[in-house]
């Protein structure tokens, strides 16, 4: 039996009078990738906040490696955070620092690392992403699936435990996101590390998935490994794994109210 990463219950989230999360239940396994799936306006990119600690709930809890981080003060969440890396959807890159300065932020803000070896350890972050030689590169200089590997690199900079993604195939090319699911899946399989993906691309759920927690209308549809999903006879889920899925329409002050869009 897996061991349990993170544990989420009864997650609740309403802006206004508008419930966007409605009593989520569910356990993320350690060290295998899960990916949270549905269409535009389901909550993912919620849900991915609240996990990092960005959001508190309005009701239930989450439990990170046995702590319950809703209760927690933001120092106590930093050190929570510490375990963490977080590939954004833009890759929210400093374009005034170079791609080196960029991945050395996180290590020099948070240890007492002297300088000659903080260099030696952005440079196998960065060949372990595939971007060795590029240390001195601005990001306009990169292409977006290099700007992608960069932001992943510095996600990488203190060893987390844990690494979320929110929407990493975003704006890329079908090849190159290819080749970022080849690169999670070669992290998961190298390190073991807790994975978990905010994405609506099937081709990359198939591929790097384990576990799914599949979401609609802000309550989970399914969660469970990624062939039980793939069999579901369940009429919603196979709405959208034939690509035939119903966007969710909200007018513009239900999106100001979500403040997040998903």
């Amino acid at each position: 039996m897996n061991e349990t990463a993170i544990e989420v219950t009864g997650l609740r989230t309403r802006y206004g009078d508008r419930e966007v999360l409605k009593g989520l239940t569910f356990a993320i396994p350690k060290g295998k990738t899960t990916v949270i799936l549905g269409g535009s306006g389901c909550g993912k990119s919620t849900l991915l906040k609240h996990l990092i600690g960005l959001l508190k709930p309005s009701e239930g809890s989450i439990s990170i490696s046995g702590r319950e981080i809703t209760v927690l003060t933001d120092p106590e969440m930093d050190e929570v955070r510490r375990k963490m890396g977080v590939l954004f959807q833009g890759a929210a890159l400093l374009n005034s620092m170079t791609i080196a300065e960029n991945v050395a932020l996180p290590i020099r803000e948070h240890t007492k690392i002297n300088d000659a070896t903080i260099q030696i350890m952005v440079r196998m972050k960065l060949d372990l992403v595939g971007l060795s030689g590029f240390d001195h590169f601005y990001p306009s200089q990169l292409s977006g699936g290099m700007k992608k590997r960069a932001g992943l690199a510095r996600a990488l900079a203190l060893d987390p435990e844990m690494l979320f993604f929110d929407e990493p195939s975003a704006g890329l090319d079908p090849v190159t996101a290819a080749g970022l699911d080849d690169l999670i899946l070669k992290l998961q399989k190298a390190f073991r590390m807790t994975i978990i993906v905010v994405t609506h691309e099937l081709p990359s759920v198939f591929a790097i998935a384990d576990y799914v927690i599949m979401l609609d209308k802000g309550q989970v549809l399914f969660f469970g490994p990624l062939e039980e999903l793939k069999t579901s006879d369940h009429p919603r889920i196979r709405q959208f794994l034939e690509r035939r899925w119903e966007e969710e329409e909200y007018s513009p002050d239900d999106y100001f109210r979500m403040i997040a869009g998903d």
